[in-house]
């Protein structure tokens, strides 16, 4: 069975970036979510292993699609992706139960690290 990787943001850039980086760093099934309220409807009905979110989204923003997974108890890696690097809000991602920040943009050699940190490879 593959990892299962669910990529949430609402820059149609910043997703395939995203992806690109994943696919060059582990073999895994993934899937796209153009903003929060579509990835908390994914999350409902599938299973990942790891979510790569963005903050700033319409509808819902990274941090309602975070407290739904905590209050709801969904078991997912979540991998912040965001070019919102105020100290705050790192610190509050965290409090949500977000594994890492990480600064937009990505590039294989951190999201390499970020995956190799917390075991998933």
């Amino acid at each position: 069975m593959n990892f299962s990787i669910l990529v949430c943001d609402d820059s149609t850039v910043a997703r395939k970036q995203v992806i690109r980086c994943l696919q060059q760093c582990i073999n895994a099934d993934i899937q796209q979510a153009t903003n929060g309220a579509q990835a908390i409807e994914l999350l409902k009905t599938n299973r990942f292993d790891l979510l790569c979110l963005d903050l700033t989204m319409p509808e819902v923003d990274g941090v309602g699609v975070l407290e739904y997974i905590k209050t709801n108890k969904v078991e997912c890696f979540v991998l912040v992706i965001s070019a919102d690097i105020q100290e705050k809000m790192k610190l509050r991602v965290a409090k949500l139960g977000a594994i890492d920040f990480i600064n937009k943009p990505i590039g294989k050699t951190r999201m390499n690290g970020v995956l190799h940190k917390f075991g998933i490879h």
